[in-house]
């Protein structure tokens, strides 16, 4: 903690070059992964039959994972649903089964280890549905990362909220392909996290450029890349106590948070650590690319008085 709280000058950018090398590298790589591999669609999807029993007392649901495993259903996802006794079951369509065989088949695995197992509901949900919601959670990013653009603008300078952006895509298509590459299940609830990863980094890297303003406005600053740095420096206690406080609520949530949770709290740590790489590297970086400077963020004044336009 005390030595967060002391004043630092580490010179972040003076590697930019390199690690925007890296960046692009893996950028590339991820979006190879993605157009090649794909991501590994959860029922959410794809579609794939749910089912709701009710148990007379709250079921261990790693005992009915492996009961479901026994009976060759494999890979179904298993979690509560409303109170400690009510499971969901979700499984991927199966060849040569319909949605109604698979649900009984189901239903009868479970009612055979344990006779007080009750059917709530079974439910189909198609190909079609999951489709439009791969479509609708596509559109629901391009719109986030659309809006951010239009706020850093007003709020800042274009060159700003272009580096904002870049950040955010480069967060997004690195945990993206992280997913693709690994063949990790890809599901509604990641899908949030990557969504939820887009505030938290947007929120480290605004604080920055914040911080970046105040420092040109003052007088006697250096130049852009050393007021850049400086910025970083004078946030960087801040960033890594947020970053590593997220992190240990997230650890938690992966380590014992459940199956129903593994994908939602890996996608988030992957976020959270990318976002912050991406705050100090690519963010900044990307803004001194695009030839940020001084004038940019200070308003030009006029001389009273003088009618030649001259400025000051």
């Amino acid at each position: 903690m005390r030595f967060l709280s002391q004043p630092r000058n580490i010179d972040f950018l003076k590697v930019r070059k390199v690690t925007g090398l890296v960046s692009i590298v893996l950028v590339v790589l991820s979006l190879g992964s993605l157009f090649t591999k794909g991501l590994n669609f959860g029922i959410d999807f794809t579609g794939g039959v749910l089912v709701e029993v009710e148990y007379p007392t709250p079921p261990d649901l790693n005992q009915v994972r492996a009961t479901l495993e026994q009976g060759g259903f494999g890979g179904a996802v298993v979690q509560n649903f409303g109170s400690a006794q009510d499971v969901l079951v979700r499984l991927l369509p199966q060849d040569n089964i319909s949605s109604a065989q698979l649900s009984e088949q189901i239903l009868g695995v479970l009612q055979a280890a344990n006779s007080g197992v009750e059917l709530r509901r079974i439910e189909y949900v198609g190909p079609q549905v999951g489709e439009e919601l791969a479509v609708n959670g596509g559109l629901a990013m391009l719109w986030a990362l659309g809006c951010i653009f239009v706020y850093i603008v007003f709020r800042f300078h274009w060159k700003f909220s272009a580096g904002a952006v870049a950040a955010l895509g480069h967060d997004v298509i690195l945990t993206l392909g992280a997913f693709s590459v690994f063949g990790w299940d890809f599901d509604l609830a990641v899908l949030a996290a990557v969504l939820a990863v887009i505030g938290y980094s947007l929120n480290d890297t605004i604080v920055v450029f914040d911080r970046c303003r105040e420092n040109f406005r003052r007088k006697g600053a250096g130049d852009e890349v050393s007021t850049m740095n400086r910025a970083i420096n004078e946030m960087l206690s801040r960033t890594l106590m947020t970053s590593l406080t997220t992190l240990l609520v997230l650890g938690a949530l992966f380590t014992i948070g459940g199956e129903a949770l593994t994908g939602f709290s890996l996608a988030l740590i992957l976020g959270v650590i990318i976002g912050t790489y991406s705050s100090t590297y690519v963010a900044g970086a990307s803004a001194l690319a695009l030839g940020l400077q001084r004038e940019d963020l200070i308003p030009v004044q006029i001389e009273e008085g003088d009618d030649s336009g001259a400025r000051v």
